[in-house]
């Protein structure tokens, strides 16, 4: 009797013999709906849907997604139908309401993660609002991309009422570049910290720089001050938003070798922008602008009043 192949009786008996499609299919399902800890490489990943801390991600290098809950447990890798349903499910299970309110979107800059943005997040959570911790590939998307990705997730805000935003350096490109294709008018508020509104310097250095290339991704090449360049075609939001900028308030900054007062990354003379309807200047360098108590404070006041300081008058940039 000749040895059965693959290609005959064995394929035909694969349920005795070998794992069969149905039992593969199923290992797979299981995998897909596995509750687990996440890896890390926040720098992999975009937001793309939220609800009540529930989050969809899209994967920068494939076209897989992930379901994450608030703690960032995965509860469903697949395709972006599949995590829907997914968060359906999670929705009637829990009979979860639907949102509500006034919901405050914190998008972080260049190599960092919406965990840059806990102090903040700490103190914002004490207003009755939903919080909402934007996560993009910043070093691996380009500015356009991560804009992409911030509409899904304004879109998938069914329910809210009106929506703040607190940016931080890329972040009010990102958001900037958003603006640019698309408006929505919840929008109420938002504040800029330390963003590179007229193109960073470094940038214009280094943005040829093979080992800045590496690690900046497309987005640190797009922010150039360059007159055709990317920042330089973007649109002055027209919603109510104010300017925080970090310096010394001298003519020399935290870094020497940037012309200018400035914040150690980007200058002062940059971070302003006309059409604010607030500025203050914090001396605090740029990577702890959006933690720095002072400038917690003027936040929460700026989104709350619509200036920075209650007791002082408003200082718009025109």
């Amino acid at each position: 009797m000749p040895p059965r192949t693959l290609s005959g009786n064995l394929a035909d008996d694969a349920s005795t013999q070998l794992p069969g499609k149905s039992v593969l299919s199923g290992f797979v399902q299981a995998l897909q709906r596995s509750v687990s800890r996440t890896l890390g490489g926040r720098q992999f990943w975009s937001d793309v849907g939220f609800f009540r801390g529930w989050r969809i991600q899209e994967n920068v290098f494939t076209d897989h997604y992930r379901l994450l809950d608030s703690e960032n447990r995965r509860h469903m890798f697949g395709s972006l139908t599949e995590c829907r349903t997914a968060l359906n499910t999670v929705r009637e299970e829990h009979q979860l309401p639907p949102m509500s309110g006034r919901a405050i979107i914190l998008v972080h800059g260049l190599i960092r993660s919406s965990r840059s943005f806990d102090s903040l997040a700490r103190t914002l959570e004490l207003e009755d609002c939903t919080i909402v911790r934007f996560d993009y590939s910043s070093t691996r998307s380009s500015v356009p991309d991560a804009a992409r990705c911030l509409s899904q997730v304004i879109e998938s805000l069914d329910g809210i009422g009106s929506i703040d935003l607190v940016v931080h350096s890329l972040g009010g490109v990102v958001l900037r570049y958003y603006l640019r294709d698309h408006c929505d008018d919840r929008i109420r508020r938002a504040v800029m910290l330390g963003v590179p509104n007229h193109g960073a310097k470094i940038a214009d250095r280094f943005h040829n720089n093979v080992f800045y290339r590496m690690m900046y991704g497309p987005a640190g090449q797009q922010l150039t001050s360059e007159e055709d360049g990317l920042i330089a075609g973007l649109p002055v939001p027209d919603f109510e938003f104010g300017v925080i900028a970090g310096g010394r308030g001298r003519v020399r900054g935290f870094n020497p070798l940037l012309k200018g007062d400035n914040d150690s990354t980007i200058t002062v003379r940059s971070a302003r922008l006309k059409g604010a309807a607030d500025f203050t200047l914090q001396p605090v360098i740029h990577s702890f602008l959006m933690s720095d108590r002072r400038c917690v404070q003027a936040i929460v006041t700026f989104l709350k009043y619509g200036r920075f300081d209650p007791d002082r008058k408003a200082q718009p940039i025109r």
